[in-house]
């Protein structure tokens, strides 16, 4: 319902524009946690230098591409949301590599922390952007899913057999709904399009 709607509407060309960065941002996305996802699978069980760098380097990446997602917007736009967001996923880098020094549950918890934030974040992103480029309901339930998630790694934080491996199904999905949202932004895109060619 969303696309039909979105069709139907002239779409600014700043809206296009922020589309396709976003686009572009999403894909980059998924292909970065694809990547790690396998590197997780084939390495971090045997490799606990590999699993160590691999939990760190997840959030650090949040980070970039959250300073990517700002710059896809233009300068008129609220940008508070993603500031919050590079500053928690920032902290959680540090945070997780400090809980790496007591034990993985301890990182779990701070990961765990990381995700319901984030998520949070994610959703009420998603919300607003809806109105402004449609196609988001995927972050909007991506948002919400890893929020049950966060609190999930903090519950079965020390539980038997919880490590790296735990995050792989959490950095799936992730991958799963960025990849959802650049396609569905395609919507957006070319319907700027039409309206331009009118």
């Amino acid at each position: 319902m969303t696309s039909t709607t979105q069709s139907n509407l002239n779409v600014p060309s700043q809206a296009v524009e922020t589309a396709r960065s976003l686009r572009r941002l999403y894909f980059s996305r998924a292909g970065f946690s694809i990547v790690w996802i396998i590197l997780v699978l084939a390495l971090a069980k045997t490799n606990i230098t590999i699993a160590t760098v691999l939990f760190i380097i997840y959030p650090a990446w949040d980070a970039i591409a959250t300073y990517f997602d700002i710059q896809a917007n233009p300068s008129s736009a609220n940008k508070t949301p993603q500031y919050v967001n590079a500053v928690i996923s920032i902290a959680t880098t540090i945070g997780v590599i400090l809980a790496l020094q007591k034990g993985i549950p301890q990182a779990l918890i701070v990961f765990g922390a990381w995700a319901i934030l984030t998520g949070l974040i994610q959703l009420l992103l998603g919300l607003r952007r809806r109105k402004q480029l449609g196609g988001q309901w995927p972050m909007i339930i991506s948002g919400g899913q890893s929020m049950l998630a966060g609190g999930s790694f903090i519950a079965m934080a020390h539980a038997p057999n919880q490590g790296i491996t735990t995050l792989a199904g959490y950095a799936a999905f992730g991958a799963f709904y960025f990849l959802l949202t650049a396609f569905a932004l395609s919507k957006t895109i070319k319907a700027g399009q039409a309206t331009t060619a009118s």
